[in-house]
């Protein structure tokens, strides 16, 4: 690995857990500590992270949102796998709601083989993709649309989920972490994403490793709520090997 690969790595890594140590930079890396100290001062001197006493902390905060149009392509092999194998868990003429997010969106583009189901969804995204599908009802909730983001949001998309009965929810999150739980870039979204769980009978939650263990701005809801984790990560994974032993399903896909 190059230095500037090794750089972005570091980067990734600091982006998405918040810190890190040297050593186990070093050891992850299979280089000296010196040379990660001197990656950490090139990082800093970019503005992305900031060094502290044995290691460094972000300098992004967590109600950071990406750009949309950087999610569509961060991981888009692992959220098209994701988003095939999420497709497979819904059964004929089950009633769906299928969340925001770029995973979300893969499942849809697979939905199309699907006959006799209701899908409900605060993505226009979504409805784009199956509204044209004379084999799927589509049902989009009102609401007040994020500038870049195509989500429906405020009370109209959050009250919309109050009239429906579901069977099942596929939900989109910024972080998975054991402990705190499913969390969300912005308040708006994560207020519809509860609307939406209160709403189904089983909740199915998509995300791609590099969401895995982070903790984004909003509390969405505690771990408990996932009966299914969809994700491209190693069994061995510790996420995955908690919310296993947790008695979450997990559908690795491939």
């Amino acid at each position: 690995m190059t230095g500037s690969a090794r750089r972005r790595a570091i980067e990734a890594a600091i982006r998405k857990d918040g810190e890190v140590t040297i050593a186990a930079l070093a050891e992850k890396h299979s280089v000296s500590e010196m040379t990660i100290r001197r990656d950490l001062e090139a990082l800093e001197i970019s503005g992305s992270v900031r060094r502290v006493r044995g290691g460094a902390i972000s300098t992004v905060s967590r109600s950071y949102e990406p750009p949309l149009t950087h999610r569509l392509v961060d991981n888009a092999e692992a959220k098209k796998a994701i988003g095939a194998a999420a497709a497979n868990l819904l059964s004929p003429g089950e009633t769906a709601i299928l969340d925001v997010g770029t995973s979300t969106l893969e499942m849809a583009k697979r939905l199309h083989g699907h006959r006799g189901n209701t899908i409900v969804t605060p993505s226009l995204m979504v409805a784009m993709e199956l509204g044209g599908n004379p084999n799927l009802r589509v049902l989009v909730t009102g609401g007040v649309v994020r500038p870049g983001e195509m989500s429906l949001i405020g009370p109209p998309a959050e009250d919309a989920f109050n009239d429906v009965n579901c069977d099942v929810v596929f939900l989109g999150v910024a972080g998975v972490d054991p402990d705190s739980g499913l969390t969300e870039y912005s308040l708006e979204d994560t207020r519809v994403k509860r609307a939406a769980l209160k709403a189904a009978r089983r909740a199915v939650v998509l995300a791609d490793e590099s969401k895995l263990g982070r903790v984004a701005f909003s509390h969405v809801a505690p771990i408990s709520v996932v009966d299914t984790l969809v994700t491209d990560a190693a069994p061995t994974h510790p996420v995955v090997v908690a919310l296993r032993d947790m008695g979450t399903t997990i559908v690795h896909a491939n």
